[in-house]
């Protein structure tokens, strides 16, 4: 193998496929990264354990086909670190690998190419299409309630649930149900789990371009995500997912509409007189359209009001103010509703007028 090229390129490149490859994995290809050389330029692969991300060609000027798989930290450290704006990479039939730019030249032992794991072969029968900005947004609004228990593996990951043309994105972590839904070009439904790093790293992967779209595509095993640097390769989380549906449905007594920032902003203020957000919860006391909001910790207190419009009987609950301020700070509209039950059942945040945001948060208990 024998090839030249733009060393941004190449960095852009090895920027894209360091997110999935292990720097402790117990397979030692794991923590390669695979180059493949052809006609068509040079292909950067890597891969962990459930997740595969490849580029697209990498311009540059091929002078010898060949393939070989090299440490992906050290080759990315040593790209990063050399002084030309080009690079000369040559491999020999040891997969003995010589990188050079500039006055500047290093040698590094590769492993064999054939070593490193085949992509999985995903059917594109099952096909989808969706505005890349659309997707990036509706994982960054739900991707935070993903569950870190591992001993609940279904939960540790996101639903993706297509019936009849809405796409649904769901995440849960016992606490709290995220959702934003939208419509999604393709035909079929589909209802599948996908673990929360595949989703984050295609989140960052996302173009935040308006007229860019993503295609993806979902069998029973895997999901494949076409964006427009690279493809991502997943597989699925099994198990049953929730009855998230049932969960949006309560008899709701109370209702409020109000100023999603002037509301973030006074449960945040509110946080500052405690250390332990779980033990000294943000209290909302709702009575003739004005919402009280407290807090007690060890410290002091903290009490403010804010006009809302109020429909229904007062209420007195209590909340963790982290579950409040991460749904507030994803969300981009001005107003928002939140239904309450009673004291002791979850409230459900909405976008005003919209379906297409929803998110549950469980209450905490009053006392005193």
């Amino acid at each position: 193998m024998k090839i030249i090229c733009a060393k941004n390129l190449l960095a852009d490149g090895l920027g894209i496929v360091s997110k999935v490859a292990s720097s402790k994995s117990t397979i030692p290809i794991l923590e390669c990264c695979l180059l493949v050389a052809d006609e068509n330029g040079l292909k950067l692969t890597a891969k962990d354990s459930e997740m595969t991300i490849a580029t697209g060609s990498i311009e540059g000027e091929i002078l010898e086909s060949g393939a070989v798989a090299l440490d992906i930290k050290i080759f990315g450290d040593i790209v990063r670190g050399l002084p030309g704006p080009t690079i000369e990479i040559t491999c020999d039939d040891k997969n003995l690998v010589v990188v050079k730019s500039g006055k500047s030249e290093f040698k590094i032992l590769g492993m064999n190419a054939e070593e490193f794991p085949d992509m999985p072969d995903v059917s594109k029968t099952q096909a989808y299409k969706i505005s890349s900005l659309v997707l990036k947004n509706m994982i960054r609004q739900t991707v935070f309630s993903v569950s870190l228990d591992t001993t609940k593996p279904v939960l540790c990951g996101q639903l993706i649930d297509i019936k009849d043309e809405l796409f649904r994105l769901v995440a849960v972590d016992g606490f709290r149900i995220s959702l934003r839904q939208n419509p999604v070009d393709g035909e079929g439904d589909a209802k599948v789990v996908v673990p929360s790093k595949t989703m984050s790293e295609v989140g960052k992967l996302l173009s935040s371009d308006g007229d860019s779209n993503t295609n993806f595509y979902i069998t029973d095993k895997h999901v494949l995500f076409e964006l427009e640097n690279c493809t991502v390769v997943s597989s699925l989380i099994e198990g049953e997912f929730i009855n998230y549906e049932n969960m949006f449905s309560p008899e709701v007594t109370t209702e409020i509409s109000a100023n999603r920032i002037e509301m973030m902003e006074s449960v945040e203020r509110a946080t500052l007189i405690s250390k332990d957000s779980k033990k000294n919860p943000v209290r909302l006391k709702i009575s003739d359209s004005v919402m009280a909001v407290t807090s007690s910790g060890e410290l002091g207190t903290s009490f403010e009001e804010m006009a809302v419009m109020q429909d229904g009987p007062e209420i007195e609950i209590a909340f963790n103010p982290r579950y409040l301020t991460d749904v507030m700070r994803t969300l981009e509209d001005e107003k928002i509703t939140i239904s309450f039950s009673s004291p002791l059942s979850p409230c459900i945040i909405k976008v005003e007028d919209s379906e297409d945001y929803k998110y549950l948060v469980l209450p905490l208990r009053l006392r005193g």
